[in-house]
């Protein structure tokens, strides 16, 4: 008996694994079905917006005394994983190590009720921002101001795969364009939350959103790159994007198979290519930011690597395109500045999730 592999046309062969195993898994794929419609939320909160120099703790990304929800922990090995197994040929191991496995880090608010089908935001590089996201859903889910309440979202916040850069695998999961790292999420990373045991004996009939309009996705630095990847290439998966300094510059590998349709990698999402730009619009709702000092501030554009360049042009291709977008410029802060988090992240939230319906 002939092989399935020996029966398929010679180019598809030529596809690496995880592309197979995705299109395979097409015919059986939980890919959100239904017919949501495009949501209203409104333009208030949208468009350019500076802060700075001074920052504050915002209150609601603290522990005012409310009713805590409840933190899972738990790896996933990489070696068992369809897209992401830590042996990819663009990787250096010797030079960038990789990580065996992930943790996965799961808060589930107090607010969630056992049963309900939970909107939830997708964290990369965890546990990252999580103390503060965790604090922003004791606090908002509960607010009496309707205009400051956060639906009851799950956070689930994924680490890397470790180092950085080109050939790491962090710098593969994030900043490759592709729909690789959204398929990796809804394939591998959703159904293992829900079926871990210790997650199910607390929530029996745990459920999370089959709507996009429920999904979203944050991320700082490559893991920017990667939340508006995720919702740029499936947006049948995830529409709801928070992007802090985002690495929206060339920082894909050289010898990644992605580099023939994009050779900057996410530079190309503002470059002459003007990737936003020239593509039909797509039904997200996108949140970026970038520091006065952030990385490579003063690079020329030649080196394709100023963040600040990238994410203005960014924010500008997306104000072009109409999108709901909203773009925050912090003064005096640098890469990741963990004050702009605090200062800004319940704002970012709150408008973020504003005009979420639910099921």
């Amino acid at each position: 008996m002939q092989s399935m592999l020996s029966t398929t046309p010679f180019h598809i062969r030529q596809l690496p694994l995880w592309v197979i195993l995705s299109l395979l898994l097409g015919a059986c794929s939980t890919t959100p079905s239904g017919d949501w419609s495009q949501e209203n939320p409104g333009s208030d909160g949208d468009g350019d917006h500076v802060i700075g120099p001074d920052y504050r703790l915002d209150p609601a990304l603290t522990d005012l005394g409310n009713p805590k929800g409840k933190q899972f922990e738990f790896t996933m090995p990489l070696a068992e994983s369809r897209y992401f197994k830590g042996d990819d040929s663009t990787l250096e191991p010797e030079r960038k190590p990789v990580r065996k496995e992930r943790r996965i880090f799961v808060y589930i608010p107090a607010a969630y009720r056992d049963g309900d089908k939970a909107p939830f935001l997708v964290m990369h590089d965890g546990p990252s921002r999580l103390d503060l996201v965790r604090h922003a859903l004791d606090n908002l889910t509960i607010a009496d101001d309707p205009d400051r309440r956060l639906p009851a979202f799950i956070a689930i916040s994924v680490e890397n795969g470790g180092n950085d850069g080109k050939n790491s695998q962090r710098g593969l999961e994030y900043d490759t364009m592709s729909d690789r790292l959204a398929l990796f999420i809804h394939h591998e990373v959703l159904p293992a939350v829900l079926n871990h045991p210790d997650i199910r004996a607390a929530y029996p009939k745990l459920a999370l959103t089959d709507n996009p309009w429920g999904r979203g996705v944050m991320g700082c630095s490559s893991g920017g790159a990667a939340a508006l990847s995720m919702g740029w290439f499936r947006p049948d998966l995830f529409r709801r994007l928070i992007t802090y300094s985002g690495t929206f510059v060339d920082q894909q590998d050289d010898d990644a198979p992605e580099e023939s349709d994009y050779p900057l990698g996410a530079w190309e999402y503002h470059s002459s290519m003007k990737l936003i730009e020239n593509s039909d619009s797509k039904p997200l709702r996108i949140f970026t930011h970038v520091s006065e000092f952030d990385n490579r501030a003063n690079d020329p554009e030649e080196t394709y690597h100023n963040w600040v360049m990238a994410n203005e042009r960014t924010a500008a291709a997306l104000k072009a395109k109409g999108y709901h977008y909203r773009y925050l410029f912090s003064r005096d802060s640098r890469h990741c500045d963990r004050r702009v988090f605090e200062h800004t992240l319940a704002d970012t939230l709150l408008w973020m999730w504003r005009g979420y319906q639910g099921e």
